[in-house]
């Protein structure tokens, strides 16, 4: 039988501990407000912007909202995103490829800090 057992390299263990966050950048939080078509695959097109980037979202909330049958009855795909630090000027690019995302209809930004 085979041995199984997970090794961590020294250049693996070097390169993870050289993309750890300072306290300074874990302290800001970028958040993205998205609403976009409840349509098939509008959240994989979402998340691949922070996957291309190998970011992973800390906190990813999403609801599908419908209107009342007087106003149309459609679904709207509300998506809410937080990620610990991502630097600012990323996360302005993000946010600007995120708007031109077919199907999303606005995506607000803010900032939140730690204390």
């Amino acid at each position: 039988m085979p041995n199984t057992d997970l090794r961590v390299s020294d250049a693996t263990r070097s390169s993870q501990q050289s993309r750890a966050l300072s306290p300074l950048d874990a302290a800001e939080t970028h958040c993205f407000a998205i609403r976009a078509d409840a349509s098939p695959g509008m959240m994989s097109r979402v998340l691949e912007l922070f996957a291309k980037r190998n970011l992973v979202p800390t906190r990813w909330h999403s609801d599908v909202i419908v209107a009342p049958a007087r106003d149309g009855g459609l679904a709207t795909l509300q998506i809410d995103i937080q990620m610990e630090g991502m630097e600012a000027e990323l996360a302005a690019y993000v946010a600007r490829c995120l708007r031109q995302i077919y199907g999303v209809d606005s995506v607000l930004t803010s900032t939140k800090t730690a204390g």
